[in-house]
């Protein structure tokens, strides 16, 4: 039996480590790609690339200001659990104080009477027997009182040794979200400097329509990358598995899509349709390409464009959606999937990248901030990054794109807007 247990434990620890070394390959390709891209011949030419290390450092504090607002929620209802199970043991203390004030006073009205006592007092043989063994009871029953009480009392000194250390934990949390509040302050009059100095050149670059291809074909090339990086990986667990199962035998439909050359969003006057509603974990564990039409769209705002119609500002396609949105509103990941790429990347700003499987993948560009990493599994409705206008763009929002097999197609035909 231990040799069972010893060989289950070893085989779990292996799977740990795989599990680690396949999250780690990933990471190493990922930043290869990030490499190539930052190569590129004019990789250093935008003026946009001068907010590359404000806004990622505004993402970075955001995301600690996120994280920090999440253990605060945490505390906060553990807190309220601590106080809620303290009442209920200083109740129950309160009616053991009372059941034994109960029996001290009725022990006082008979008398404090000793085994002997009534041995020498009560000539009947059976009320002796009787009387004593009435007070054997109540001995017992006192005593387990007794022990009851001290076990509570305990139970509440510990509840109040955690309580204490829980708002000490918070405050200290307090600090250090005003620290990096501070932060955070610092990082955007940072970048509000850059735009300032360089915003007649970043609006001029911004409707140069080589650069706009340029930074379309880098998103198309990683976007395809990623997505064979994905069906390796797929590939390699299968076969994990299929080994796996041979070894404990010995032992016992394709979207409409539309060819376009849009990237970086800019806001069109028009609203197409206003999003009110978010994802949620509903659809999760259902195949992806079963969710045509039941997609929600990842921000609550207005649909500024539609998914292939000419832009106004240089005459390309869109090849996503723009949404127009508050800065700071959450991203919900439209279904559950895998983090695959969380990083700033020219003409998208801070753009995270979900791969939901089946060769599809979603993007969400321009955020202020992003709150997942690279290798994170996310459900459906799980806050992933918070609305800005990183990579150059004039406007709040989102931009938001769905792919398959690194091709884009029409979004709003896939989700129900309302």
């Amino acid at each position: 039996m231990l040799g069972l247990l010893a060989a289950h434990s070893v085989l779990a620890a292996k799977k740990a480590d795989a599990a680690k070394d396949d999250l780690k390959d990933v990471h190493e390709k990922i930043e290869s790609l990030k490499k190539e891209l930052d190569a590129s011949t004019d990789a250093h030419k935008d003026a946009a690339d001068a907010l590359k290390a404000s806004e990622t450092a505004i993402s970075k504090a955001q995301k600690k200001l996120h994280e920090i607002s999440l253990k605060q929620k945490q505390n906060s209802v553990t807190l309220t659990q601590l106080k809620q199970q303290s009442l209920r043991i200083n109740d129950a203390l309160s009616d053991q104080q009372q059941q034994l004030s109960q029996q001290l006073y009725q022990q006082y009205l008979h008398g404090n009477q000793s085994y002997t006592q009534l041995m020498l007092e009560n000539k009947d043989p059976n009320a002796i027997a009787r009387d004593l063994k009435y007070f054997a009871y109540i001995a017992k029953a006192r005593s387990q009182l007794i022990n009851e009480m001290q076990g509570n009392l305990r139970k509440v000194e510990s509840l109040n040794d955690e309580t204490a250390a829980k708002l000490n934990e918070v405050a200290a949390l307090k600090q250090k979200q005003e620290e990096e509040k501070k932060a955070l302050l610092q990082q955007k009059q940072e970048k509000a400097k850059v735009v300032q100095s360089l915003s007649q050149k970043i609006a001029a670059q911004r409707s140069e329509i080589s650069k706009l291809k340029r930074d379309e074909k880098n998103l198309s090339n990683l976007v395809e990358r990623l997505a064979k990086l994905a069906a390796a990986q797929k590939k390699k667990q299968l076969a994990q598995q299929k080994a796996k199962a041979k070894s404990a035998k010995k032992a016992s439909g394709r979207p409409n899509t539309t060819p376009s050359n849009t990237t970086q969003p800019a806001q069109e006057n028009q609203t197409i349709a206003r999003n009110e509603t978010l994802p949620d974990n509903d659809v999760d564990g259902v195949h992806f390409p079963s969710l045509r039409g039941k997609l929600r769209l990842p921000v609550r705002g207005e649909v500024s464009n539609r998914f292939g119609a000419v832009r106004s500002d240089t005459g390309v396609s869109w090849k996503g959606l723009f949404i127009r949105a508050n800065e700071g509103n959450e991203v919900k990941s439209i279904a559950s999937g895998r983090i695959v790429f969380a990083d700033w990347m020219r003409g998208f700003g801070n753009l995270i990248i979900v791969d939901h499987g089946s060769g599809y993948m979603s993007l969400y560009g321009n955020n202020q901030a992003l709150l997942k990493n690279v290798g994170e599994k996310v459900s459906g409705g799980d806050t992933i990054a918070a609305v800005g206008n990183s990579g150059g763009n004039e406007s709040n929002g989102l931009y938001y794109e769905l792919r398959r097999n690194s091709v884009p197609f029409d979004p709003l035909s896939w989700s129900n807007v309302r």
